[in-house]
């Protein structure tokens, strides 16, 4: 399918949210995907993997995460620095900044005719973390979370209450958990705790563990596994699928 891309800048409580739309060209309407990407923002292997998942017919929204911590357009780079950098965003928002975030993707969604109304997401280690924060959004029927950090932990900042795992009733759709056994950012322990966590709140999801790194969905970097990674692809749109077609 052909797709075609192109910017909105969304207003936000804490100030203009660059988002960047990648659809496919043709007329009608379509389900969509809130993306989100790592520490780094929308680099090179983000904007790739967002137009692969548009290309299966979603209109996919890729946030600038630190929105307000930036000049518009940052894109860190996959070294120390843009590593520090993005860290030290990540530890400076709290995770309740991205619920007004979410709504604002949403409520945009909502007014353009090339979407149908059905909302799903997406995304990459903290962006794993975000996909899964989304789905507490009621209209997000479906997610998918690529090893998602900071689940077990508590390195963003979160009032009393508002840790994404005290919140899990308020999740109504399917989750798909993905993980790299060899992911030193959630170890088995870890990875155990959230299992048992979304068990014991009777959730709908779906469990994977490959013998993957962390990032392995990152083409980039000696880390990139790319049979895990059309698994991956295969896995997510298998779940949007069925849940917002």
């Amino acid at each position: 399918m052909l797709i075609q891309s192109h910017i909105v800048d969304l207003p936000t409580p804490s100030g203009v949210m660059r988002t960047y739309v990648h659809r496919p060209a043709g007329e009608g309407a379509y389900p969509a995907i809130l993306f989100y990407s790592e520490i780094f923002q929308q680099t090179g292997p983000i904007e790739r993997s967002a137009k692969i998942m548009a290309g299966h017919g979603y209109v996919v929204l890729v946030p600038e995460v630190f929105h307000e911590l930036n000049p518009i357009g940052t894109v860190l780079a996959y070294d120390d620095a843009g590593r520090d950098k993005g860290n030290a965003d990540k530890a400076a928002k709290a995770v309740t900044a991205y619920d007004a975030d979410n709504a604002a993707m949403i409520a945009w969604l909502d007014q353009q005719a090339f979407c149908n109304g059905q909302i799903g997401a997406m995304g990459f280690c903290l962006g794993g973390h975000l996909a899964f924060r989304a789905a507490l959004q009621p209209q997000v029927k479906a997610t998918a979370c690529f090893y998602a950090t900071d689940l077990h932990s508590q390195v963003i900042p979160n009032p009393p209450g508002q840790h994404s795992m005290e919140r899990l009733a308020d999740i109504g759709g399917e989750l798909l958990m993905i993980w790299g056994k060899r992911d030193p950012h959630i170890p088995a322990e870890g990875r155990a705790r959230v299992y048992a966590q979304l068990s014991a709140a009777d959730l709908r999801f779906t469990w994977h563990e490959f013998n993957g790194q962390h990032a392995f969905m990152r083409d980039e970097g000696e880390r990139y596994d790319p049979e895990l990674a059309l698994l991956g692809y295969q896995l997510a749109l298998g779940l949007l699928r069925r849940a917002l077609r």
